[in-house]
This record gives C-alpha cells, sequence and structure tokens, in this order.
C-alpha cells in the first residue's frame, strides 16, 4: 500500500460514516487509515489521537467518555466509547488503546462477523467491504457486545430523562391550570 495512493489530511474526527481506524506505520510514525462507507483517508495521528480529537469534535474529552462508559456499563479495561451517542458513533478498540496495533471499529458498521484461520476474525461492514483482524473471535464478540450494552443502558438513560422530563412539564403545566 502506497501513502500515496490515499488524500492525506492532517487532523480527522470520526463521523457516522466512519467504519474504522487503522494503524499504518510510516517511516518512524504511526498514522492512521479511515475507512469511510465511501472512501479511505490517510491522517497524520495515531488511532488514539484520531479518537481523542472526535471526542473534543463533539465537545467531550477522552477521558470523560472513558469515564461515562465505566459509570454507564462498569468497563474500564478495553472499554467502548459513545463518541457522540446522539449520532449513533460509538467505537471499539479490538486490542488495548495503549497498543499501537489497536484497530477502532464502529460498531454502526458491522455488519457480519465469524471466525478466520489462524485465530483471526473476518468482518463484514455495512458497505460489503471486508477486513480480518488479528483477534480471535470470542474477543471480538466480547468487545462487540459491550458496545451494544453501552448502546443500549445510554439510549435507556436518556429516554427515561425524556420522559421524566415531560412528566415533570405535565404536571406544571396543570398546577398552573388549576391555580
Amino acid at each position: 500500500m502506497k501513502i500515496s495512493e490515499f488524500l492525506v489530511v492532517n487532523d480527522f474526527a470520526a463521523s457516522r460514516y466512519t467504519m474504522g481506524i487503522f494503524p499504518i506505520h510510516h517511516h518512524t510514525s504511526v498514522w492512521s487509515k479511515v475507512i469511510e462507507e465511501d472512501g479511505e483517508y490517510m491522517v497524520q495521528m495515531r488511532p488514539i489521537d484520531v479518537i481523542e480529537q472526535s471526542c473534543l469534535y463533539y465537545g467531550a474529552s477522552l477521558k470523560g467518555r472513558k469515564d461515562g462508559t465505566k459509570e454507564i456499563i462498569g468497563i474500564s479495561h478495553k472499554a467502548p466509547l459513545a463518541i457522540e451517542p446522539s449520532n449513533g458513533i460509538f467505537f471499539f478498540p479490538t486490542i488495548s488503546p495503549s497498543d499501537p496495533q489497536c484497530i477502532w471499529l464502529s460498531h454502526l458498521h458491522i455488519h457480519h462477523h465469524e471466525h478466520a484461520a489462524l485465530g483471526k476474525t473476518r468482518v463484514t461492514f455495512s458497505n460489503g467491504h471486508i477486513i480480518e483482524l488479528n483477534i480471535s473471535h470470542h474477543s471480538f464478540v466480547n468487545q462487540l457486545h459491550r458496545t451494544a450494552q453501552l448502546r443500549t443502558k445510554l439510549r435507556e438513560r436518556l429516554e427515561a430523562r425524556e420522559r421524566k422530563l415531560a412528566y415533570m412539564f405535565h404536571l406544571r403545566e396543570k398546577e398552573q391550570y388549576f391555580s
């Protein structure tokens, strides 16, 4: 793979269309190859820095998102992140985020996954793009389930808050009506 075949950008924030962020060794640096629904980019940042930049772009810190995951589902090791929950932007790491080989995948775009040879996992994205990961299928499924749990619990919390606010608003209107 030649870097010159890709659009190279200095910074990047993940979006609803981002499917995965992969480490690419370029000379003495680690860059990111970002796979989107409609193309691929090279970003002159490490994958963890792209994740951090994405959190900041949507108004939160990486630490805050990690703390939120720990609070909501009790996970702090290889924790999935709600980068921007209202737009369904949830990513999970394939291995420890401190490992330079860590890949970040969008939960939204995982269409299919299966065992592959030599303990790897084959993933099909929502647009049909297929990749093989150096991660056991068991570990991959665990990460996928953790991310689903985060999405579900966060959605439940947001919906419960909306119901509570609607109920309080209804009580206030009722109170004003009878006053």
